[in-house]
């Protein structure tokens, strides 16, 4: 009746705490006080040789979820408001190619580059293969 926090310590949450949050969920509580102890990968794995020192680390692990679950506290939910844009960081050729690959989908790009002039490597060479091209 006084549960208000989960600990689990099983495997992965990649793969299972999505599960374990919708039952918090159905069971009137709230998804954030959840805990995952990954021992699978923290112990079982790391220590496959040494099950002493697996099972010593497990419960400090335990212990720390444990720990850490009181100090859990309910995220708030906010919606804003997303631009639909996209934010491409250097202007050498591969940023201005998905620059202007995203441009001709629709979507505003910002380029940011931090020398005083695009083309990163490109604006060394004299031509570029195969269509011998200015390089700036």
């Amino acid at each position: 009746q006084d549960l208000n926090r989960i600990v689990v310590a099983a495997c992965t949450p990649k793969i299972h705490e999505p599960t374990y949050r919708a039952v918090l969920i159905e069971a009137g509580l709230s998804p954030y006080y959840f805990q995952m102890v990954n021992l699978r990968e923290h112990c079982s794995f790391v220590h496959r040789d040494d099950k002493i020192k697996a099972t010593e680390k497990a419960i400090r692990l335990v212990k720390a979820g444990i720990n850490r679950a009181r100090e859990l506290e309910i995220v708030p939910r906010k919606e804003i408001p997303v631009e639909r844009a996209a934010l491409v960081i250097g202007a050498g050729i591969a940023g201005m190619n998905a620059a202007l690959d995203l441009a001709n989908q629709g979507i505003p790009v910002y380029l940011v580059e931090k020398e005083a002039t695009i083309g990163g490597k490109m604006a060394q060479l004299d031509r570029i293969y195969p269509t011998d091209d200015c390089g700036i």
